[in-house]
């Protein structure tokens, strides 16, 4: 009786997609009204072509063979679909915050090769305007901002955000683009313009020497390229993104990185001292008075990336086979392993000129791992902050934090001794479904 109960429910959840795959592809090729052959429906008897009953049971288990090949054909059919709209192109956006180790996971993507165009934090010239416009980043104008400036990028569309760059570019050429030299896509001799010594030489490139940007050879190299990966730490909630997801245009998948909340505070105050000065005083000599705005501010940071990560785990319609968890933590202990999920999960050939780069960049002496770069020796990284962050500030952590913590698998520590411990593993082992 049980095994026919759970057929019965393995039955009809195989129903209920193959219906819901129909009317995706409905409504996809309705937005686009593509000229294509028309899908097979499903016969308007409510499945009782397929569902029949004898006794309140199936009458046979080839009727649930039949439910999961037609479940499988009309998945195929629908991603085949998405394929001619989007020409098999993957987009990929990186979500992360600051001190999360967004760079050098962004370098992954940015190592791919000639099939990826890749863009380092372009909002960061969206936050820049906003603020400065308006005293303070208005949340409301910087969420449809960042929202639409992404979608424009996904389609190598630079004209949005060419309006947020300061000074404005002339003839679409501009010397000061945010950090150029991070992306390999715009570094290419294609977009390379003449180097002029002396004028624009604080704007060369890792691999060669380029004058100012043209954004309309940028864009024109976007659209050779197969694939597009773009880095950023200022969206602050996933939901935001929603109409990426559903623009037919795009195939995006979202990829949110995250790190222990203890360990990103310890690297801030470190990288952002001046900003962070309150928080190197009471680490120094003072209690954290816990209502304090930069305490408030922690806990915000927090809630929106437990916000976001608890959106992306359910999985919703929207989200679904789009999003993936990842810790910091486990790409710094298993960059390989990683790394390897990252491209499955994208649906990119993971090449060899970036497992090359994550061997070479995974192992990194003393003398090359600086603040902002990209060398580290991973594994050193993820226990760094124990031993620079007091107990005391990492229970002010755990106390405004502690829901994040939980939610990724983040020990807390009761003891100065079991912080600094490093025989005690903080991290649990944990998997986050994605697919």
């Amino acid at each position: 009786m049980r095994i026919k109960y759970t057929i019965s429910i393995v039955f009809f959840v195989a129903l209920v997609i193959i219906e819901k795959e129909n009317n995706i592809i409905s409504r996809v090729s309705d937005k686009l009204t593509l000229k294509q052959t028309p899908q097979t429906p499903l016969q308007p008897s409510g499945f009782s072509h397929i569902l029949l009953k004898h006794n309140g049971s199936f009458t046979s288990h080839s009727k649930l063979d039949s439910a999961f090949t037609l479940m499988k054909r009309r998945l195929e059919d629908y991603s085949q679909h998405q394929e001619a709209v989007t020409g098999g192109r993957k987009h990929i956006l990186l979500l992360a915050t600051t001190r999360t180790g967004s760079s050098f996971v962004g370098e992954f993507f940015n190592q791919q090769g000639d099939n990826m165009f890749y863009l380092f934090e372009p909002l960061w010239h969206v936050e820049k305007m906003l603020t400065l416009e308006t005293g303070g980043t208005n949340a409301t104008a910087a969420v449809k901002a960042y929202r639409n400036v992404l979608q424009q990028l996904f389609l190598c569309d630079f004209s949005q955000l060419e309006s947020f760059i300061d000074p404005l570019p002339v003839d679409h050429i501009t010397a000061a683009l945010f950090r150029r030299e991070s992306s390999s896509s715009l570094c290419e001799e294609s977009v390379c313009s003449p180097f002029i010594r002396g004028v624009f030489e604080r704007y060369h490139c890792r691999t060669r020497r380029c004058g100012p940007l043209n954004l309309t050879m940028a864009s024109e190299s976007c659209l050779q390229k197969e694939h597009r990966a773009i880095k950023s730490v200022r969206v602050r909630q996933l939901e935001n993104l929603r109409p990426l997801a559903e623009d037919p245009r795009l195939d995006v998948k979202f990829i949110q990185l995250v790190r222990d909340p203890r360990a990103v505070l310890a690297s801030r105050m470190v990288a952002f001292a001046a900003k962070y000065k309150n928080w190197k005083q009471w680490a120094m000599d003072g209690e954290v008075p816990i209502d304090d705005d930069e305490v408030r501010k922690l806990k915000g940071n927090c809630d929106n990336i437990r916000m976001s990560a608890e959106i992306g785990l359910r999985q919703p319609p929207w989200l679904r086979r789009r999003y993936m968890l990842v810790r910091y933590e486990d790409i710094a202990r298993f960059p390989m392993r990683k790394a390897t999920e990252m491209y499955r999960f994208t649906g990119i050939p993971f090449t060899p000129q970036v497992k090359s780069w994550i061997l070479k960049n995974t192992q990194a002496s003393k003398e090359t791992s600086g603040v902002y770069s990209t060398q580290k020796n991973s594994s050193e990284q993820v226990e760094k902050w124990r031993f620079t962050l007091p107990f005391k500030i990492a229970q002010v952590v755990q106390k405004v934090c502690g829901p994040t913590l939980k939610l990724f698998g983040y020990k807390f520590v009761s003891s100065e001794e079991m912080l600094t411990d490093k025989s005690i593993s903080l991290i649990e082992d944990k998997v986050f479904n994605f697919l």
